[in-house]
């Protein structure tokens, strides 16, 4: 038997996602798990919930624990052979809500928010220090557990932790699984199982190098074709333009959704510009109304997700997949956030890269890949620069650096001229207040 220790475990539906699929890996199917949240409300519902699972598809096999608050943390993580990291510093208020207002302030508008952007580098600011804190932990108490982040931006703190503690690390995305299957089906293009494909990049800006059908036959010239069929077509109803437009201008579709790339680069929303924003279908201010929307409709999820009859059906999710090959041996394949060891030789060292990974009893292991296509490593680097200084900022509590990274952030570039990037700054600061550490 082993232990399973769930940080963030208050996010419910993702909990009985990633613990659902866990439940129903014979394998994994007698662990321990410990839930772990600050949130003592939401961590008892997902206790009664994960508890009723072991119930129904698990016949009580697991051994489901709970630890409320810091104090109780390192006791959650204790023996663990995983950690699962969901958390969600400063949640949809107050922090959420600061890193979407504030910037409107200066006419600098967001889709999501949370991976760059000025509001992705504050809330890798305010999440590095926690994820300092639990590495101290898990080094004392679970030094051998592999730490799988699921936390945005994912980048930036996957990057930290590979970088600055010693705990093995690798960051999972829900995007890269479902890519290429994803687009053929939304192009209505045939294909037969199984489709093979070729994926590399960083996190949401992971660019799809090459899909075959099953028999080996390439998509690509297809999916172009479609595509930008799909581009000049008035009429078209699709809300992945700009995926589209990558396609027609890069030549390759990326692995996160429209509404996440629309605010990576500086081609879509421009104050300039406001007809862009109805021509590419591009949703600002998205991730605050599904927040609303996901607050407006807790009480009938949350009896959906407490019913003593709850069941599971297995999802694409990595996690209990990467578990399972680590205890059992039999290796899978999964595309994870690493170091670039040379992984991508025109991406920079430093960088934390999305690559496929050999799973087995040996770890997680990444595939070298070689070079991207040049305007590919360009895009690539335009998102880097800032991911890197934002992790710098981080570690030497320097304001200057917050200010680097922000200049380097594409979009907000694009908006601002340099003194409104150190006023905005400095105004996120001030807002966020006790949420950051000090900077100098």
């Amino acid at each position: 038997m082993g232990k399973i220790t769930f940080m963030g475990a208050g996010s419910n539906v993702f909990a009985k996602n990633v613990i659902g699929d866990t439940l129903m890996t014979e394998a994994l199917r007698d662990f321990e798990i410990a839930l772990y949240d600050i949130d003592a409300e939401r961590l008892d519902d997902s206790y009664k919930m994960i508890c009723n699972l072991n119930s129904t598809i698990n016949e009580n096999r697991a051994t489901i624990k709970q630890y409320v608050g810091v104090e109780n943390r390192k006791e959650a993580l204790r023996g663990a052979n995983f950690v699962i990291n969901a958390i969600q510093v400063g949640r949809y208020e107050p922090c959420t809500v600061t890193d979407f207002e504030v910037p409107k302030k200066y006419g600098l508008r967001q889709t999501i928010a949370d991976t760059l952007g000025i509001g992705g580098i504050f809330r890798g600011l305010r999440t590095i220090p926690v994820l300092a804190d639990f590495a101290r932990d898990i080094e004392e108490v679970c030094p051998d557990a592999w730490f799988l982040n699921y936390t945005n931006p994912m980048a930036i703190l996957s990057g930290y932790m590979q970088r600055y503690t010693g705990v093995k690390t690798v960051g999972l995305c829900h995007s890269v699984q479902v890519c290429s299957r994803g687009i053929l089906n939304a192009l209505k293009i045939p294909y037969t199982e199984p489709v093979s494909d070729v994926i590399a990049g960083i996190n949401h800006m992971g660019w799809l190098l090459e899909v075959k059908n099953g028999d080996g036959t390439d998509l690509y010239p297809e999916i172009r074709k479609r595509a930008i069929a799909e581009l000049e077509n008035p009429a078209s109803e699709s809300h992945d333009l700009v995926r589209y437009e990558y396609i027609r201008r890069l030549g390759y579709y990326c692995t996160e959704s429209s509404e996440h790339n629309a605010e990576y680069n500086p081609f879509f929303i421009k104050r300039d510009h406001p007809e862009l924003i109805d021509r590419y279908k591009i949703p600002l201010d998205e991730y605050p109304r599904r927040c609303i929307h996901a607050i407006d409709t807790w009480e009938n999820k949350r009896k959906q997700l407490l019913d003593n009859t709850l069941t599971h059906k297995r999802t694409n999710e990595y996690a209990s997949r990467i578990m399972e090959a680590i205890v059992t041996n039999v290796p899978t394949f999964i595309g994870g956030n690493v170091l670039n060891t040379g992984l991508i030789e025109n991406l920079p060292s430093d960088a934390c890269v999305e690559v496929t990974c050999l799973v087995n009893k040996n770890g997680i292991m990444p595939c070298w890949h070689g070079k991207l296509p040049h305007q590919l490593a360009a895009m690539n680097m335009s998102n880097i620069g800032s991911q890197l200084m934002t992790i710098e900022a981080a570690v030497t509590l320097k304001k200057e650096a917050i200010y680097q990274a922000a200049m380097l952030d594409p979009h907000t570039a694009a908006e601002l001229t340099i003194d409104e990037i150190v006023s905005l700054c400095d105004d996120l600061i001030e807002a966020h207040g006790d949420w950051l550490p000090k900077y100098n």
